[in-house]
């Protein structure tokens, strides 16, 4: 469902020019990703050596992890367009050798709830943050939301991300109180006529009562 939804979104996507209203930098995070990159794997392969002895290959691994990220890092790019987020990588597989698995994903603004900064204990240690692109509920589960990390200055991509969409619903709700300003002449005049014709119809009922009243016979008490 999720391919779907991503498909379905580039094809609205493909016949626009990009006009790039930020372009994310990855660069200056790029050594301090590594390192905390580094420190998680080693952490993780101690615990595995002490409980199965795995965590022995994954040291040994080491040195290909660190090339993949690297080159996962370099190849990012994350820019907004006045329509859509736009995120594209290109990772190295578990072994460069084999080749390299290209991402891109469009995600139209109208769909964006919220854009969360996000910083764990490590990553506060080697001053890297991650982002979370939140998707609307009613269209995506929250298990769907696109989170990246090592972007840097990521205050800077969440404002410009929350500017586009107060533009864009400002916008929406300035559409809607015009037509309802178009509106507003007609049903005026149609509440002018009733109150009209309510009036005419009372004037016409006090009429025919001061007639009736006219016709009656008048009495008069007669004394002996």
């Amino acid at each position: 469902m999720g391919d779907e939804i991503d498909r379905l979104e580039e094809g609205l996507l493909e016949d626009e020019d990009e006009i790039l209203l930020y372009s994310a930098s990855f660069q200056q995070a790029e050594d301090d990703f590594i390192k905390l990159k580094t420190t998680e794997w080693i952490l993780y392969s101690l615990l595995l050596i002490l409980a199965w002895g795995f965590g022995l290959l994954m040291l040994l691994y080491l040195p290909v992890r660190r090339y993949i990220l690297r080159q996962t890092i370099r190849s990012r790019k994350l820019y907004v367009t006045p329509n859509a987020i736009v995120y594209k990588v290109t990772k190295p597989v578990l072994f460069p050798c084999f080749g390299v698995l290209e991402k891109e994903k469009h995600m139209l603004l109208a769909c964006v709830a919220d854009v969360v900064i996000e910083q764990g204990y490590l990553q506060s240690r080697y001053g890297v943050s991650s982002i979370r692109i939140e998707n609307v509920g009613v269209r995506r589960p929250p298990s769907d939301d696109v989170q990246i990390e090592g972007i840097t200055n990521p205050q800077a991509f969440r404002k410009v991300v929350l500017r586009c969409l107060l533009s864009m619903r400002s916008q929406a709700l300035g559409d809607v109180g015009s037509s309802r300003t178009l509106q507003s002449p007609t049903s005026n005049v149609s509440e002018l006529a009733i109150l009209q014709k309510l009036e005419e119809v009372g004037n016409s009922l006090k009429r025919v009562q001061s007639l009736i009243e006219e016709r009656q016979p008048k009495t008069c008490d007669c004394k002996d």
